[in-house]
């Protein structure tokens, strides 16, 4: 039981490390000091994770077996990205109210963007198929799973609030506020335009 919690702790919190629609936005609101709206959109953001994953362990045979439900999730993927990408660059320049309302909210914009990320999902079939053949978990006991999803929650909520504290403190260096907004969207444009390309080759 506490070694499937430490290993999803572990993997979920190296996991979270590449740059995505999650971590660019943490990364974004600590540069901007907004540590309570981060914080709250954390924890929408990493609860997602735990059906996400449920569905990884409970269907990772049916999911691999069909190699265009995986391609279409990373379509689905980098189309969002995309998408976010524009929609940040648009609202940093011409901010609506809408825009306005979803900068600033912090549980909704976190569980909308966590929806949005369909990639934990062969994220977690890879990570638990490859475990379970290292016989390093067992999660046959419902007690075992429930610890694996809880530890890859918490793997993921460390890894966002210490994106957040570390954004906080070097936010003194970026002295031009559209400048700070502008780098998510462009970001996440260019991770969005490089999921898509890999889909062609």
């Amino acid at each position: 039981m506490i070694q499937s919690f430490a290993i999803a702790f572990a993997f979920s919190f190296l996991g979270s490390i590449p740059p995505g629609t999650i971590n660019l936005t943490i990364l974004q609101l600590g540069l901007e000091k907004r540590q309570a709206v981060a914080l709250r959109f954390a924890l929408a953001a990493v609860l997602i994770e735990y059906p996400y994953c449920w569905i990884a362990v409970k269907f990772a045979s049916l999911i691999m077996a069909t190699p265009s439900i995986v391609q279409n999730l990373q379509l689905i993927s980098g189309l969002v990205m995309v998408a976010l990408g524009v929609l940040n660059l648009w609202s940093a320049a011409r901010p609506t109210s809408f825009s306005m309302r979803f900068h600033n909210s912090g549980f909704r914009r976190g569980l909308i963007l966590g929806i949005l990320n369909p990639m934990a999902i062969p994220f977690w079939i890879a990570m638990t198929t490859y475990f379970r053949s290292q016989n390093w978990i067992d999660l046959t006991p419902k007690t075992n799973l429930h610890s694996y999803l809880t530890g890859v929650v918490f793997g993921g909520l460390t890894l966002l609030l210490l994106l957040t504290y570390l954004a906080g403190k070097i936010a003194t260096l970026f002295t031009r506020q559209g400048l700070l907004k502008r780098i998510p969207g462009i970001v996440l444009i260019v991770l969005g335009l490089y999921a898509l390309v890999q889909l062609l080759v």
